[in-house]
């Protein structure tokens, strides 16, 4: 304390020194700086001495907490809610002979749009739904922009899954985010029809969740698949029952899907007279929802680490 109250007489001092000629001022300051670096080193020194002290008695004491034994508290990680589901999902269809890739997350128009049969005049091309960058480049707003390079680099005869994150330039509400993860499918080969998508679609469901999960298609509408159908999986909420959640109709809208336009197929140097095939794309985020029962996705993205910590 009395160190404390030398450095403050020293340093009312110095702001006392305007009084005194230029002379004497820079004389008299260059003293008194000293002195305060000297005072402000002792000081110091003397707090360290007492923590050391404090220190050595708790040794003493035992008082200190051995730093080496494991924290019974400590909370242990966990991956996300939609990786673990993705990796589920990777796993299902990779036992089913699926190829598992990745999609880059900026795409170029062609692969967005055109190699997809989306016409230049289509309005999913609009700024309002997609973000497009200064370099005419874009962020992917589905996975199906990854089909035409799987064309090219595993047809005429393949099976495979990419999941991976998409962009579209939507308004946030509980179901609906800017950013957010899909799973696209595809099998192509000699004689692929619908009844293959069923199979493995309600294959992959009933893994997913453990039980019997019945689907359904009904007519649909996509500019890449000809014929085009939505899939509907039986309510995984109250067993195809009827509840709130699937209106009572027992049916939840689960996925895009259909046969691959001819088009799409002879774009990736795949003959459409030859090989036929189906692709499928659902939200890998919506799947989590219905895994463990979330009904506000902006959870997901929101970083709230007791909202992540309370899945399971």
């Amino acid at each position: 304390m009395e160190l404390i109250n030398e450095i403050k007489e020293l340093k009312l001092q110095l702001r006392n020194l305007k009084d005194l000629s230029p002379e004497e001022r820079s004389k008299e300051g260059q003293r008194l700086n000293v002195l305060v670096r000297e005072k402000e080193e002792q000081l110091r020194k003397q707090e360290q001495e007492q923590k050391m002290a404090e220190i050595n008695s708790r040794l003493v004491n035992d008082e200190l907490i051995d730093i080496t034994i494991p924290d019974l508290k400590k909370r242990v990680g966990h991956l996300h809610p939609v990786t673990r589901v993705q990796l589920e999902v990777e796993a299902v269809f990779a036992d089913m002979g699926f190829i598992i890739e990745e999609g880059n997350e900026i795409v170029t128009e062609f692969e967005n749009f055109d190699s997809l049969n989306v016409s230049e005049n289509h309005p999913a091309r609009d700024m309002h739904d997609t973000f497009w960058l200064s370099d005419g480049r874009i962020l992917k707003t589905h996975t199906s922009a990854k089909q035409n390079e799987m064309l090219k680099k595993y047809g005429p005869e393949f099976r495979a899954i990419f999941p991976g994150r998409c962009f579209r330039n939507e308004a946030i509400d509980a179901t609906h985010e800017n950013t957010f993860f899909q799973v696209e499918g595809m099998m192509v080969g000699k004689d692929v029809s619908i009844a293959n998508l069923v199979y493995f679609m309600k294959s992959m469901l009933s893994a997913v969740f453990g039980k019997d999960i019945k689907v359904r298609l009904r007519p649909g509408y996509f500019p890449f698949t000809e014929p085009s159908f939505e899939l509907d999986a039986s309510c995984i909420f109250c067993d195809a029952k009827g509840c709130g959640i699937c209106k009572k109709s027992g049916w939840i809208e689960f996925c895009g899907c259909g046969m691959i336009h001819p088009s799409v197929l002879e774009m990736g140097g795949v003959s459409s007279t030859k090989y036929t095939g189906f692709a499928f794309g659902f939200g890998l985020t919506r799947l989590a929802m219905m895994k463990y029962g979330i009904n506000e996705i902006r959870h997901f993205n929101s970083g709230n680490l007791e909202f992540l910590r309370s899945i399971k």
